[in-house]
């Protein structure tokens, strides 16, 4: 019944001897993992309330089995985020490139329950077609054992790095992309294994609360699904990311214009995609365009808000 509710492997460690059980939190390197639907309230609102269940039971199942898979532990479920963490309680020094690979798994399976639901759409309202997963990741130090009360606690794991993980998630929506994740998962990755998963870089940002930026990056596809057109896009996207960082903004929007063509999620034609990077630059292009920045700017990215 233990192994229904947490990680087999966290079962395992804690009935194997009391001090396991006992044990606080130790500082220790993973990649903290977040998933959340998007546009949750309103599916749940078209959804009927005895399908919500099975609907949730599917896309859990989904996220949790692929995860655990790849080696991550389930740290909880919070309403419809899924957090969990890879490379804790057990030592895993691939932990950044297990979350991608995983990452992107659960994006495929997600596609697929998508098509379950176009089949079945007499059963199940149509916005279920649309249904979208966005996952952010961040790799660092962080807090990890048993947390909570006196009498009450569970395995899980803290700090400014899982917080990090956590904003990307929910700031991969205004990146245009589904899965998002900063520049220590990515170089943790591509020290792992190189070329495993191909990542397009989004520029730097400042979060709030962090004196100094981070590059963002969009795990997009891993290496055996990688298509001629999505390497393409990539190459222009990155090549017109360059140009917007040099303040070129006419050349910046005619190669992203280009990408913007080929990108694998189009507005319109990809159920439930309303943006993707291209746009969204080209979107920035014309604002900078129209409110020249300083000449000192460096192309950074201030987030305001949490």
């Amino acid at each position: 019944m233990f192994g229904n509710d947490v990680a087999t492997t966290l079962v395992e460690q804690r009935t194997e001897s009391e001090k396991t059980l006992q044990g606080g939190p130790n500082e220790q390197e993973l990649t903290a993992f977040f998933a959340s639907i998007d546009s949750y309230v309103a599916l749940a609102e078209k959804v009927p309330l005895g399908l919500l269940p099975e609907l949730m039971q599917s896309y859990l199942t989904a996220c949790t089995d692929l995860l655990q898979r790849e080696g991550g532990t389930l740290d909880k479920y919070v309403g419809d985020t899924v957090v969990a963490m890879f490379g804790a309680p057990s030592h895993l020094p691939d932990h950044a490139l297990r979350s991608c690979v995983a990452a992107l798994k659960i994006q495929t399976e997600i596609a697929d329950l998508r098509e379950k639901f176009r089949r079945e759409e007499h059963k199940w309202p149509s916005i279920t077609q649309g249904l979208r997963v966005r996952i952010g990741l961040n790799t660092g130090m962080a807090l990890v054992g048993n947390m909570g009360s006196r009498n009450r606690f569970n395995y899980s794991m803290m700090g400014d790095e899982v917080n990090l993980a956590a904003r990307m998630e929910s700031g991969a929506k205004s990146w245009g992309v589904w899965t998002l994740c900063s520049n220590s998962t990515r170089d943790a990755c591509e020290q792992a294994q190189q070329g495993r998963v191909l990542f397009r870089p989004l520029g730097p940002i400042i979060v709030k609360g962090r004196p100094h930026p981070l590059n963002l990056f969009e795990p997009i596809a891993l290496r055996e699904a990688v298509t001629n057109q999505v390497k393409e896009c990539v190459s222009l996207f990155e090549a017109g990311l360059a140009r917007y960082l040099a303040q070129d903004w006419d050349g910046a929007e005619a190669l992203f214009r280009r990408s913007a063509m080929l990108e694998p999620h189009q507005p319109g034609k990809s159920p439930g995609v309303v943006q993707n990077p291209s746009l969204v630059f080209l979107s920035l292009c014309a604002n900078l365009r129209a409110s020249p920045p300083p000449p000192e700017w460096s192309g950074v990215y201030i987030v305001r808000q949490k």
